[in-house]
């Protein structure tokens, strides 16, 4: 256990470095939008770009993967919207709680994590699972949230809005290139591959300060507009079934798909239940003030589920591996 904490030990500690950066004004508010742009516009797709590119086109294309993902996700989604849907919760604020029940923080956090301790194997499975939060569970919850105001055309706003956030994403299109990549066996030339690869080795350090910075940001944002008493039952739940359910309900549908003969190979079916035990990602409080929903409850549901994977994710590593 000691050897697991020495390789997640400094990933939890660069989030927790961002996080007192922004909560003690080392790091402007207004700078950390911009912070969060490079990672997402810059590193992140550099650095899935060249996973995508040095991975297999087998490995992108597991259809098997792909299949026991979106169903957790469409499981985990049911289950937390149904859990958490009464008088003060309506269906935006469900809807983007039940988005961070079921949207690990892969892409900041898992990525460069599960890498450290797998090696480099992993990233085919991790970006499947990226490709269907990103496409398939973020627009489902955003669709569900619109439905407090579907008689005033909120369903069709929300399917345009959608569909636009998917277009304009950069990660789903790094990952279709260096698929191409893989598939054809084409090679960069020097000077654009040795930029790509600058670009991909500043994401991992700058995404995981990122992600503290953020939730800093929408913690101190929801108390500034007055949402910072929320009650502990609505909230924590949700933390505890990102933690604990997701990888669970993963592990069972996985080993059951195995025992049927689905094709799903132990590998990354472990890969998998890592990822569900990953935190909430962080970049759904930015996504969650966007549509107007419980900044805060969202806020308090990545910061809690991130404090507590420090130990969580870490047990379940020692379980899985």
């Amino acid at each position: 256990m000691l050897q697991i904490f020495s390789v997640t030990f400094p990933f939890f500690a660069l989030v927790l470095c961002g996080y007192v950066a922004a909560r003690r004004s080392i790091l402007p508010l207004e700078a950390i939008a911009g912070l969060n742009g490079f990672v997402l516009f810059f590193a992140l797709p550099c650095m899935l770009f060249r996973f995508g590119a040095t991975t297999p086109i087998t490995q992108l294309l597991d259809v098997n993967v792909f299949l026991v993902w979106t169903l957790c996700a469409l499981l985990m989604v049911s289950f937390t919207i149904a859990i958490s849907l009464n008088q003060r919760i309506r269906w935006n604020d469900a809807a983007f709680g039940a988005l961070v029940a079921a949207f690990p923080n892969t892409g900041f956090m898992g990525v460069p994590l599960l890498v450290t301790l797998l090696g480099v194997q992993v990233a085919g499975p991790m970006i499947v699972t990226i490709v269907v939060d990103m496409l398939f569970t973020t627009s489902l919850c955003i669709a569900l949230s619109r439905l407090d105001s579907a008689g005033t055309h909120g369903m069709a706003v929300a399917a345009k809005n959608a569909t636009k956030s998917i277009l304009f994403n950069p990660m789903p299109w790094a990952i279709l290139l260096g698929g191409m990549v893989s598939y054809f066996g084409l090679e960069l030339p020097s000077p654009f591959a040795k930029t790509i690869w600058l670009l991909a080795d500043a994401a991992s350090p700058t995404a995981l300060f990122t992600i503290g910075s953020v939730m800093a940001r929408s913690q101190l944002l929801a108390v500034r507009h007055g949402h910072d008493q929320i009650a502990l039952g609505d909230y924590l739940p949700v933390a505890i079934f990102k933690l604990l359910l997701h990888p669970c309900l993963v592990l069972l549908l996985g080993s059951s798909a195995m025992h049927l003969g689905l094709g799903l190979d132990k590998s990354s079916l472990v890969v998998m239940v890592l990822v569900a035990a990953l935190p909430s990602a962080s970049n759904v409080a930015m996504l969650a003030e966007r549509y107007g929903a419980d900044n805060g409850r969202i806020a308090r549901i990545i910061l809690s589920s991130t404090a507590a994977a420090f130990l969580s994710f870490s047990a379940v590593v020692a379980l899985m591996i």
